[in-house]
C-alpha cells in the first residue's frame, strides 16, 4: 500500500543512524557510538526505597492522571536546584516537566517553526534535534564554532543574513557531538543577540551537571534579561534515562502556552516517574550521587584521551572536554567518514561518524567517541584497534 504520508515524514526509510548503531551492537565490536551513561552508576536501591515509599504514601495518586505541568513537589524541588546551583532566578510556575529533553525539542519546535523560518544551530551539533527542525519545515542555518564553542561573530553575523529567524538552539555545555563549552562572556553576548534580535534561544543543557574539571559557568538563561531563552534539562543524565524525565525553565506566559501543546502530545509526562523522582530527591543527596557519576566519566575521559594521544597517528585531533560523555574527533586530510567507519567496523570498533551532525556542509574525516559506557580494558583496545584503522585509511 501506497501510505500518504505528510511532509513531515522522510521521504527515504533509510535510518543511517540506525544502522550504524545496529553494527555497533554485535558483540564482537568494541562500540564507543552509543550516548549511554553507565547503568552500574543508576541508584537502583535507593530508586526501590523511593518507589516503596511512593506506593506506601502516595499509591493511588501516583498512578491517577496528574496536570500537564507536571508534579508540583517535583517542580518546586526543580526550581529549588536551578537557583542555587545554576543561578537561574525562577519559580515552579516557570517549570513543566517533560517527558526527557526530546519532547522539549519536539514541542518548543512546534510551538515556534513555520515551515520555511530558520533555526540557527552550531555546526555540528545534536542530530535529533536536527531531524525535529526538519520535520517542521525549518531551513537549518550552521553557525561556525571554535574550541570554545558557537562563535558570537558568526552567529550575529547569521541573525543579519537571515532576518525570518526562529530560534537559536545551543548545547553551552560539553556540546553534543564535540564536549566543547562555551565561556561567560559569550553566554552573554548569545543572551543580548536574542533580545536585540529578538530571537528565541533553545537552550539544551544535559550535561551541564557532569563537570568534571574546570569551573561551573552560568547558563546563558542567568543572563537573560526578558525571557528570551527557553533553558531544558533532563534527569536522564543524573539519575536514569528509562525515567524519562526533563524539564524546561521560561517565561511563565511561555509555559502556559507549552502546557496546551504538551496536552495534545501525551497529557502529562509519566506521573509515577515523577513520584518517585521527587521522593529520590527529597530522601538522598543528589550531589553525592551526581559526584560518583563526575569521577568515573573523568577516570573513562582521561583514560580515552592518553590512549588517543599515545596511539592515533600524527596530525589527528580531538576535543578536550572538561565534562559531559563525548570526545570528537578529527582525521585530516579528505578522508571520507563511511569508509573509515567500515574500516573500523573491520578491525571489530565502531564510533558514530560525523555526517548526521551537519546541518549543512560536511567536514569530513570527523566523528564523536562515547566513554561513559566503556570499562577500562575496552577503552585501551578499543583505541588501539581504531588508531590501526585510521593508520590504513590515511596511508592510502
Amino acid at each position: 500500500m501506497d501510505f500518504k504520508f505528510s511532509n513531515r515524514v522522510p521521504k527515504q526509510n533509510n535510518d543511517v543512524v540506525g544502522e550504524i548503531l545496529k553494527v555497533a551492537g554485535d558483540p564482537k565490536i568494541i562500540s564507543f557510538a552509543g550516548g549511554l551513561p553507565a547503568p552500574e552508576l543508576f541508584p537502583v536501591n535507593e530508586m526501590k526505597k523511593a518507589s516503596d515509599k511512593v506506593f506506601e504514601k502516595h499509591g493511588q495518586d501516583a498512578l491517577q492522571y496528574t496536570a500537564s505541568i507536571g508534579n508540583s513537589k517535583l517542580r518546586q524541588l526543580v526550581a529549588k536546584r536551578m537557583d542555587s546551583h545554576k543561578h537561574i532566578n525562577c519559580k515552579s510556575s516557570n517549570i513543566c516537566i517533560t517527558t526527557g529533553s526530546e519532547q522539549s525539542i519536539d514541542l518548543i519546535s512546534k510551538m515556534m517553526i513555520n515551515q520555511g523560518d530558520v533555526v540557527l544551530v552550531e555546526k555540528p551539533t545534536y542530530l535529533c534535534a536536527l531531524d525535529v527542525f526538519r520535520s517542521y519545515g525549518a531551513k537549518i542555518v550552521g553557525v561556525d564554532m571554535d574550541e570554545n564553542g558557537m562563535k558570537a561573530d558568526s552567529l550575529e553575523t547569521a541573525l543579519q543574513n537571515y532576518p525570518n529567524v526562529k530560534l537559536i538552539y545551543t548545547i553551552p555545555n560539553f556540546q553534543n557531538p564535540t564536549g566543547r563549552t562555551m565561556p561567560t562572556n559569550r553566554r552573554k553576548e548569545v543572551a543580548d543577540l536574542a533580545s536585540k534580535y529578538d530571537v528565541m534561544v533553545m537552550e539544551d543543557d544535559p550535561y551541564g551537571e557532569i563537570r568534571y574539571s574546570g569551573k561551573s559557568i552560568d547558563p546563558i538563561k542567568h543572563f537573560d534579561k526578558d525571557g528570551h531563552v527557553i533553558y531544558m534539562s533532563t534527569f536522564s543524565k543524573i539519575l536514569a534515562p528509562g525515567m524519562r524525565l526533563g524539564w524546561i525553565i521560561a517565561d511563565e506566559k511561555f509555559v502556559n502556552m507549552f502546557v496546551v501543546m504538551k496536552q495534545s502530545a501525551d497529557l502529562h509526562s509519566d506521573n509515577l516517574s515523577q513520584y518517585i523522582v521527587a521522593q529520590y530527591m527529597e530522601d538522598n543527596n543528589l550531589d553525592l550521587h551526581i559526584q560518583k557519576i563526575r569521577d568515573a566519566y573523568h577516570r573513562r575521559a582521561s583514560m580515552m584521551l592518553k590512549e588517543i594521544d599515545k596511539q592515533f597517528p600524527r596530525g589527528v585531533k580531538h576535543s578536550n572536554p572538561e565534562g559531559g560523555m563525548f570526545i570528537w574527533v578529527e582525521v585530516p586530510g579528505n578522508i571520507n567518514t563511511m569508509e573509515l567507519f567500515k574500516n573500523c567496523v573491520k578491525h571489530n570498533v565502531a564510533f558514530v561518524p560525523g555526517e548526521p551532525f551537519y546541518p549543512d556542509e560536511i567536514i569530513p574525516g570527523t566523528f564523536r567517541l562515547n566513554f561513559s559506557n566503556m570499562k577500562d580494558d575496552q577503552i585501551h583496545e578499543g583505541i588501539h584497534r581504531m588508531a590501526d584503522a585510521i593508520s590504513e585509511m590515511m596511508e592510502k
